[in-house]
């Protein structure tokens, strides 16, 4: 009883540890939480319609669960790009995160698909409504208001569109 008792808390703090919402999982898969803010990731420029931002490029399972935890600041015209290596319905929160942040849900061909405004220390998740998500973008809050990007608007790099830019052959 007391190991399922172990069992059981550690399956719940590790379902609390991540940037996106994990699926269920045993506790020897899930990694350690976060405890301090990750380095300054690689950048890329992203244009946003002709809007123009640098994001730092969350590429593996513990850049984007690590994501904005722990940070400070972020510049206005800076952000975070999860890419994700299949399209599914992500949610993100905001544990550990005191920026205050928009994020942009994105589909494999690079469009943005919803945009919603987070909290900080907000861990309510926030779910898509689509199962197609691959890539998401975090930005300082209100940015893409104040750049005027919507639902629709294409992300590309200076490669392309962002299925060429981080499909198989990076």
């Amino acid at each position: 009883m007391r190991i399922l008792a172990v069992s059981l808390l550690v399956t719940l703090l590790a379902q609390g540890c991540g940037k996106e919402t994990p699926a269920p999982a045993s506790a020897s898969n899930e990694p350690p939480l976060p405890a301090a803010a990750q380095p300054r990731l690689r950048t890329m420029r992203l244009w946003l319609g002709s809007e123009e931002l640098v994001a730092e490029l969350a590429l593996t399972d513990a850049q984007r669960q690590a994501g904005m935890m722990f940070r400070t600041n972020m510049a206005e015209n800076e952000g975070m790009l999860f890419v994700f290596p299949v399209p599914h319905q992500t949610a993100f929160w905001m544990k550990n995160t005191s920026v205050p942040l928009s994020v942009a849900y994105i589909d494999p061909f690079g469009v943005i698909q919803e945009i919603h405004e987070l909290e900080p220390h907000n861990t309510n998740s926030v779910v898509a409504a689509s199962d197609q998500i691959q890539y998401v973008l975090e930005t300082t809050k209100g940015w893409f208001q104040r750049h005027n990007i919507g639902t629709g608007t294409v992300v590309r790099t200076e490669r392309g569109p962002l299925n060429r830019t981080f499909g198989p052959a990076r």
